[in-house]
């Protein structure tokens, strides 16, 4: 009877540690994903920032050429 119970908190255990290897696999996976995403968003981010600048640059360039003509 011991053997049989000491089997059974053997397969117990072992579930219990496959779970928990399930699990942080499942937690490192989401964490990944998110850090992606998390890039994507960055990287958008800057990419519309840079454009903004650049037009920006590109619109007050072109005020001063109009101001120095109306000297």
């Amino acid at each position: 009877m011991q053997d049989l119970t000491q089997q059974v908190q053997g397969a117990a255990q072992e579930a219990v540690m496959a779970a928990g290897a399930a699990t942080q696999q499942v937690v490192d996976e989401t964490t990944e994903t998110g850090q992606k995403a998390m890039d994507q968003v960055a990287k958008s981010t800057q990419e519309t920032i840079d454009k903004t600048a650049n037009q920006a640059s590109e619109a007050f360039s072109g005020l001063g050429k109009i101001l120095r003509l109306l000297k």
